[in-house]
């Protein structure tokens, strides 16, 4: 009686690995290779012209690129940035918790300065603390509704353009903080909370031992992007002329009025900056995402470099052995 046993139409000898088993060929992506030798000429012509354009003034961007003047802005640059960032995560903290009580004054509370530091552009926020001199020419602690003073100062004495700037920065961030934070949070399932309440811990300590560290597999990405982006909008703090690394360059252009040459300056060490804190949140992004699959992923740079990606088939038999 004849088999009705067929094998494969498209089997052939050639399609069997020496041992007898069939070898995996991987899919040959044509168009990709095509595109990223485009993108790679486009990035070579771009680069070359760039490199060989005179009014660029090279010699320029050197002269500035290590001058004492740059490295001044730089330190405010980022004093500013790690201050405002603090200030932001502390205080969005604060507020995400507010947003998520059960009680409607707090709840109101929280969600009105959100309103309000989310809803203005950032330029307005930081001009309007620049000013509030204009608003409130000193700055009084004391009794409301009685001449009963007890501190008080020149407004424009305490809000300097430096403070006025982290009060801008901070107080922003706090709205955009709170709304991860309060993410986060929501993300950890309630049962956490009720187990621990069930043993008699305070919501409190629930909240900073149990909750929050669970909370921050999703508050870390965000936040590290929040930080880069701090980093970058400090430079509008130069219209208040608060001295970080903008405000320098601008003063600079104003001088010799070589505009593209000082910008190119302040690029190169956004860049360099930005580069350097791409790699603690790279590395609390794999801490804190272990044990699910973006943990695991290996990006193509790295592929490409030469890292092990694990291939079915041959390798794993092998490993079984």
């Amino acid at each position: 009686m004849p088999s009705t046993t067929e094998a494969p139409r498209n089997t052939t000898a050639t399609d069997r690995h020496p041992t007898g088993e069939l070898e995996i060929v991987p899919v040959r992506n044509h168009g990709r290779w095509v595109a990223a030798v485009a993108a790679v000429l486009a990035l070579v012509g771009l680069t070359g012209s760039l490199a060989k354009n005179d009014n660029l003034r090279w010699d320029v961007v050197g002269d500035y690129l290590f001058a004492d003047l740059i490295f001044d802005g730089l330190a405010t640059t980022l004093w500013l940035t790690a201050a405002a960032m603090l200030l932001g995560l502390a205080l969005g903290t604060l507020i995400a918790v507010m947003r998520l009580s059960s009680s409607p004054v707090l709840y109101g509370l929280a969600t009105a300065f959100v309103w309000v530091f989310r809803g203005t552009p950032l330029l307005v926020q930081i001009i309007f603390w620049g000013y509030a001199a204009a608003l409130y020419e000193y700055v009084k602690i004391g009794i409301p509704f009685t001449d009963v003073t007890f501190f008080q100062v020149e407004t424009n004495a305490l809000l300097t353009p430096a403070i006025a700037a982290l009060l801008a920065l901070g107080l922003n961030e706090a709205a955009y903080a709170s709304e991860i934070v309060r993410a986060g949070i929501q993300s950890v399932d309630p049962g956490q909370a009720e187990a621990a309440h069930s043993l008699g811990m305070r919501p409190a300590l629930t909240m900073r031992r149990i909750v929050l560290p669970q909370a921050m597999r999703v508050i870390i990405p965000p936040m590290g992007n929040e930080t880069i982006n701090m980093l970058k909008m400090t430079a509008l703090v130069s219209v208040i002329s608060a001295h970080d690394l903008m405000s320098n360059i601008q003063d600079v252009y104003a001088q010799n009025y070589q505009v593209i040459p000082m910008l190119v300056v302040a690029s190169i060490w956004y860049l360099a900056l930005v580069t350097l804190l791409g790699v603690p949140q790279a590395w609390l992004e794999r801490r804190y995402g272990r044990g699910t699959t973006r943990a695991g992923h290996v990006s193509p740079f790295r592929r490409l470099l030469g890292a092990t990606v694990e291939r079915p088939g041959k390798n794993s038999k092998e490993r079984n052995r």
